[in-house]
């Protein structure tokens, strides 16, 4: 094997540490010859069922237990690396706990993984609808899991496909109790041969054969431990005129902190020594790295950290990748995870650099995370204006921000926000759980918010916005905001009601009216009055819908919004169809037409008139329905809407033939055609007329 880079425990995305002069991208890994043999044979190994002549019921799996900075992230994706070629639908991965040691909640993990295979997931959906449609997922899929840093067995339990043609390989810090027919394969310190092997890849061979018995000392007071190791060879990359025995003695000079539990102590010392030959300006910039949101760092997450330009900040985070203090992110295709120019810190040094910040005085603190959040909403908000027309006062904002924070086009923003998307999200998070940050926190939210729904549009993003909103509810309750609380639950009721949690939408609707009459804000009541009596007309309740669309309309009337009026008298006229009620019904859509007319909504006025057209119908007034389809056929041809044209023709078409005059229905049936072929030659919507009806119960 080559030894240009060098696999480490990754607690994270990248895995490799690359001596000065390597190609970033090329791994070699070292050693664990024998925990992959045992590894593999545990595939074949017969399991409890398979001895007790029942087929398995569930993918295997294999448990790699070992201490952060261990090496076992990488002996795992060597195995994986190694087996990928045996399952034809890939490798998903998943890493189960966040940098600061919290469990990532299991529906966060199986929306990523359902996303990863292409199935759609509702917004908001709990952990229980989430992991049955992850096990539906791969019910006819041959896969391959790699579930990295998991907490418990219930996380991964809760991950596990019903499908034995699958197989997942599980990194833990112990056993899973719990998870039945697993067997640990403990991950400890590297042999003698294959640590020096990681060494050289730092150091050279010169420095390791001039002295080999130092280098075997060297290794033994790292404890084996390719974090440790790879510390130290940064150390020596770094000090090209130091020995191996220099490192050592320095080494074994430093003092153990007794409080620190034994199998720390090693990368400890190794930590300490290579932190302290850093320069100021690359230490400072190192420790704040701890605040980094999932632990990922570009340059502008480390420009706003340590307060200094881009280009600087990625010159240092380039150093401390090179010094084995960080892991490089790699392109996507190859071999990497599309994190090109980002940088990982390894789970295993969080604690240590955690424990260097807290010497830093807190304001320090808190104005490097502060200017971090303010980047990000800056570059959000140039992520969305990059969406804009040429010429919007979004654009022109945009042309006079540096150019570090312009992007080149959609595409480059889109890319940036895909890549970033984890972090920005985990940076939401943060700002929201700090508590003292919470006006840039309500920013921030509101720039991804945008950022998203640009980019990705409202309805593929819609599980990433219903968490949003969350986390702008949690912030207004704990502050006391009501206008934002309920702007907060108005759109958290119209994602439950889009994913058919009609109930726990209309919860949050009569929440929303709460708080509105609170801040004493009428576009939020008024919304949330409607967006009831929306509820209990998708639950069937017409009179208590019919209620509150009438009270939605006295205020609508009150403040003269004629829009908003002619909606609601169209609204008011479907819930009375819906109930029979036919009279009344052609009252309100007559009034939505004339609304509409006002507006000089000529479209609008015709849709109106066609559901006026459809209740005398349904009254038993044919010709009354006929007068009014035509001259609803004479408003869209004026509003030169082709396909509401070739729609009203086909209803018109339907009451002819109820009035018995099949050859004029036959005239309007071959106009619709026309209309609607020459509008698919010009390149119009797909072929078939859409309906303006109201949805009926009688239909």
């Amino acid at each position: 094997m080559t030894d240009q880079a060098v696999d480490i425990d990754g607690d994270g995305p990248g895995r490799e540490a690359v001596r000065p002069g390597a190609q970033p991208g090329r791994r070699a890994f070292h050693g664990r010859a024998r925990e992959l043999k045992e590894l593999r044979a545990d595939i074949a190994r017969a399991g409890l069922d398979t001895l007790a002549g029942r087929p398995s019921p569930r993918a295997r799996v294999l448990l790699i237990a070992g201490r952060p900075g261990s090496g076992r992230t990488a002996l795992a994706e060597e195995l994986v690396a190694d087996l990928a070629r045996g399952y034809r639908d890939g490798v998903l991965r998943a890493r189960l706990t966040e940098p600061g040691g919290e469990p990532v909640p299991v529906e966060r993990t199986a929306r990523d993984l359902l996303t990863a295979v292409g199935v759609a997931a509702p917004a908001g959906a709990g952990a229980e609808e989430l992991s049955e449609r992850l096990r539906g997922a791969f019910g006819d899929r041959r896969a391959l899991l790699l579930l990295d840093d998991a907490a418990d067995a219930e996380q991964v339990d809760a991950l596990l496909p019903d499908n034995p043609a699958c197989l997942v390989v599980a990194v833990a810090k112990g056993p899973l109790t719990g998870i039945p027919d697993v067997r640990p394969c403990t991950v400890g310190g590297l042999d003698a041969k294959s640590a020096i092997g990681l060494l050289e890849g730092y150091a050279g061979s010169v420095r390791i054969t001039v002295d080999p018995q130092a280098a075997e000392t060297l290794t033994e007071l790292c404890g084996g431990q390719p974090a440790a190791l790879v510390l130290a060879g940064g150390w020596l990359a770094a000090h090209p005129m130091s020995s191996v025995a220099d490192l050592a003695k320095r080494l074994r000079a430093l003092p153990d902190d007794p409080e620190r539990p034994a199998a720390d102590r090693a990368l400890a010392r190794a930590f300490a020594l290579a932190y302290e030959a850093l320069p100021g300006p690359a230490a400072r910039t190192l420790r704040l790295l701890a605040l980094a949101p999932v632990a990922l760092a570009d340059g502008h997450t480390a420009s706003a950290l340590a307060g200094c330009s881009v280009s600087a900040a990625e010159s240092v985070l380039e150093r401390l990748a090179t010094a084995g203090f960080l892991h490089r992110g790699r392109p996507e295709g190859d071999g990497g995870d599309g994190q090109e120019g980002q940088y990982q810190v390894p789970g295993c040094l969080l604690p240590l650099l955690r424990e260097e910040l807290e010497r830093d005085r807190p304001a320090e603190t808190q104005l490097a995370q502060a200017r971090m959040l303010e980047r990000t909403v800056r570059l959000l908000q140039s992520c969305h204006a990059v969406t804009e027309p040429e010429g919007s006062p979004a654009r022109r904002r945009l042309a006079g921000l540096p150019r570090a924070l312009r992007f080149d086009g959609p595409e480059a923003a889109g890319r940036w926000l895909a890549t970033r998307q984890p972090a920005l999200l985990a940076s939401a998070r943060i700002a929201v759980a700090d508590g003292d940050l919470d006006t840039l926190a309500r920013r921030l939210v509101a720039a991804l918010v945008r950022a998203l729904a640009a980019h990705r549009g409202a309805e593929a993003a819609a599980p990433e916005l219903y968490g949003l909103h969350q986390l702008v509810l949690g912030v207004a309750e704990r502050r006391g905001l009501p206008r934002e609380r309920a702007a907060a639950l108005l759109n958290l009721g119209d994602l439950d009601a889009r994913t058919g949690r009609t109930r726990e939408a209309l919860a949050r609707y009569r929440a929303a009216l709460d708080a509105g009459r609170q801040a004493n804000d009428p576009y939020a009541v008024g919304r949330a009055m409607e967006s009831v009596g929306g509820a209990h007309q998708e639950l069937g309740d017409w009179p208590r819908a019919a209620d509150w669309y009438g009270r939605a309309l006295a205020q609508r009337l009150a403040r003269d919004e004629r829009a908003d009026q002619a909606r609601l008298y169209g609204r008011l006229g479907a819930v009375y169809t819906y109930e029979g009620r036919y009279g009344e019904a052609l009252r309100n859509w007559r009034a939505a037409a004339a609304g509409y007319r006002r507006l000089g909504d000529v479209s609008g006025h015709a849709r109106a008139l066609s559901e006026a057209a459809r209740v005398q119908e349904y009254a038993g007034r044919p010709e009354e329905s006929l007068r009014t389809c035509e001259e609803a056929v004479e408003c869209a041809r004026t509003a030169k809407d082709v396909r509401l044209l070739a729609a009203l023709q086909l209803r018109l078409a339907d009451t002819l033939d109820r009035l018995g005059d099949p050859a004029a229905a036959r005239l309007h049936r071959a106009a619709a055609d026309r209309l609607l072929e020459t509008e698919d030659r010009q390149g119009g919507t797909p072929s078939s007329a859409y309906e303006i009806r109201s949805a009926s119960a009688k239909d």
